[in-house]
């Protein structure tokens, strides 16, 4: 369960930080109204998982999962460009989080 939880939590995290840049400073309010609720849900998650998981574990997987969904949220709405090197750095992350989910 708390893996669930905690993944769950990572992708949250790609929806607080990318209503964070939308909110373009808190002046509009559905994208800031988007980040609090995402971001209290996601820490409570993480918070939860880290009761069941390794710290630094829960940790690291919560921001590999949050890191890669944001930049693939970002290239999904043309705010940024994906290059081949940025894609193979994503792919290690992404086999990192499955690693660290391996060995625990």
């Amino acid at each position: 369960m708390a893996w669930a939880v905690l993944i769950a939590s990572g992708v949250l995290e790609a929806v607080w930080a990318t209503a964070l840049g939308a909110s373009q400073g808190f002046t509009r309010r559905r994208p800031t109204v988007v980040f609090v609720v995402a971001i209290v849900v996601s820490m409570v998650g993480l918070a939860y998982a880290m009761t069941e998981l390794p710290t630094g574990t829960a940790y690291a997987v919560w921001v590999g999962i949050g890191a890669v969904l944001t930049v693939v949220l970002a290239v999904a709405r043309r705010q940024e460009r994906l290059v081949p090197a940025r894609a193979a750095l994503l792919v290690v992350l992404i086999g990192c989080v499955v690693g660290l989910k391996a060995v625990s």
